[in-house]
Order: C-alpha cells, then sequence, then structure tokens
C-alpha cells in the first residue's frame, strides 16, 4: 500500500470525482482511477460507488478513508518536524551549567533561547565544572557554560563573559563597612562554599588569592547549592563569595560587596564547551543566539 494510492482515495472522496481529484493533484485520470482501483483489490472492499455523476464513498469506504486522511495528516506533520529538527526549531539541547540562574547573562541566555525556540526540548544539567565536561565527553551533554581555563583535547572553547566577584556578608561583619574589599582584606575569614556547581571554582579561587606563607584560608565545603550555602551567611558564622548573578533575589539580613583586584574589579571569566563534530541543529542555533548576544 502505498502513500500516494491513500492520498488519491482522499482526494476523491473530497471532490466526488476521479476527473476533479485528478485536476487537483495534477495527474491523468486514468492513472488516479487505476491506482484506486488497486489499493480496493489490495484492501478488498469497494471504497465508491462510480455513477455518471461522479464517485461517491460506500459506507465501508467512509471508514477506511477517514483513517487514511489521519495517515495522511500524521505524515505530513513528520515531515513539517524533520524539516524543524534539520533547521534546529526542533529537537533536544543539553546544556550543563554551574553559575547562578537568579540573574545575569546565564539566565538571559537560556531565557532568550527558550523564547524564540519553544519546541526544542531543552534539559539544563546544573553541576561542578568536571562532572559537566565529563558529561561533554560522554555525550550526554551538547554544551558547557563553566569558568574559564578548563580546556580539554577534543573540546572546542570560546569566551562568553565575565562576572564581577562579591563577598557576601552579614551586617555584623568587621568588612561591612568597608567601601571596597580587597583580597588581602579576606585573609582570616572563615568561608562555606558549597562542593557542587560553582563551588570548587570558588575554593580555588579562594587558595589560590588569599595563600601565603604559613598561611591557608579556611574553607568549609557544604554538600548543597550555593544558594543555600548563601543562606548560612546569616548565621555570622562564616561569609562567602559568589557571583553577581546571586543578587537576583533579596537576601534578608546579608550584605554583597564587589570584591577588588589591584587593577580593578575581580571577575570570574565564563566561556563554552562543546564537543568537536557535534553538529546538533539546536545546538548550531544555541551558537546563534550565543555569537549574536556575545560577539566573539
Amino acid at each position: 500500500m502505498e502513500l500516494r494510492q491513500l492520498r488519491y482515495a482522499v482526494t476523491t472522496a473530497d471532490t466526488q470525482s476521479f476527473s476533479r481529484a485528478a485536476d487537483m493533484l495534477k495527474v491523468k485520470q486514468s492513472t488516479l482511477s487505476r491506482r484506486v482501483m488497486q489499493l480496493e483489490h489490495r484492501l478488498g472492499i469497494k471504497l465508491f460507488e462510480r455513477t455518471t455523476r461522479g464517485a461517491e464513498p460506500t459506507e465501508t469506504g467512509r471508514v477506511f478513508l477517514e483513517a487514511a486522511r489521519r495517515i495522511l495528516i500524521d505524515v505530513e506533520d513528520l515531515q513539517t518536524t524533520a524539516r524543524a529538527v534539520n533547521s534546529g526549531e526542533h529537537g533536544r539541547l543539553t546544556i550543563g551549567y554551574c553559575s547562578s540562574l537568579m540573574a545575569g547573562p546565564l539566565r538571559l541566555a537560556f531565557s532568550d533561547y527558550l523564547t524564540r525556540y519553544p519546541d526544542v526540548q531543552f534539559d539544563g544539567i546544573e553541576a561542578g565544572t568536571e562532572k559537566l565536561l565529563n558529561g561533554l565527553q560522554a555525550r550526554t551533554i551538547d554544551v558547557v557554560i563553566a569558568p574559564a581555563g578548563n580546556e580539554q583535547s577534543d573540546v572546542q572553547t570560546r569566551p562568553l563573559w565575565s562576572e564581577r566577584l562579591m563577598a557576601v556578608l552579614t551586617g555584623e561583619n568587621r568588612l561591612h563597612e568597608n567601601k571596597r574589599i580587597y583580597w588581602q582584606d579576606l585573609r582570616r575569614e572563615v568561608f562555606v562554599v558549597p562542593s557542587n556547581g560553582i563551588g570548587p571554582n570558588l575554593a580555588n579561587l579562594l587558595s589560590a588569592r588569599l595563600s601565603e606563607q604559613g598561611y591557608r584560608p579556611k574553607i568549609v565545603i557544604q554538600d548543597t547549592s550555593l544558594e543555600s550555602a548563601i543562606s548560612m551567611v546569616a548565621v555570622n558564622r562564616y561569609i562567602t563569595i559568589a557571583t553577581e548573578a546571586s543578587q537576583g533575589v533579596t537576601w534578608p539580613n546579608l550584605h554583597f560587596r564587589e570584591i577588588y583586584d589591584p587593577s580593578g574589579p575581580a571577575r570570574l571569566e565564563f566561556a563554552l564547551y562543546w564537543r568537536e563534530g557535534n553538529q546538533n541543529p539546536a545546538l548550531l542555533r544555541f551558537f546563534e543566539l550565543i555569537e549574536e548576544r556575545y560577539p566573539g
């Protein structure tokens, strides 16, 4: 049974005429009529009553023709979906990230993509950089947004954006009144950072900036999210650092103070990572959006 036969039969039913159906489909009437007869022979039923007035579906034919119509509609939908997948407007995209989604460029990028391509299944995975890059290599993740400086073989990368680094503390902290906080001001503080997401990157940054001869910063690692780590600062036992994106909500009794290097505000650089040869059309559309919003 051919789709063409179904289309000939359904069009004949719609027009109730072999000649009009042939004109509509731009085929010879003899060809269309022969194909419909072959279909009837294969099915073992009579689809049409043929009269001088045209072709009227039989009772049995009506049931079959309605089912055939649904099949043709499904096939057209499949073709439309296939074209949309090929153009990146359908399909699936899996993005790994470790930065906060409360505010900032990451949230804007995701929001833009979801608005522009609502029919793409968008899967977000929040985890530490190492786990995300392992997922990239295992082909369970299409693209990763993480701090720069994690290059690997067979992985492409491009710079994205940078976010200001903030010290998060209570109003009772000795640094609360400082107009500017420099890295050296943070020595002797106790920090709490999460074990997941951007936490390991923050812990490494604190160690690099605050370690000196005979001194290592006190860093408490908690198996929690960055948002929960920030909430723990309210007990006035720890402080933490975060990117400016974490200011997207109100944190009662907590203050965000920008951290400064000698050359200016301290920032954390982010980059895009993806496997070489990944031709997922939905990913290519994401690249177009990134290039549009954050030209390289």
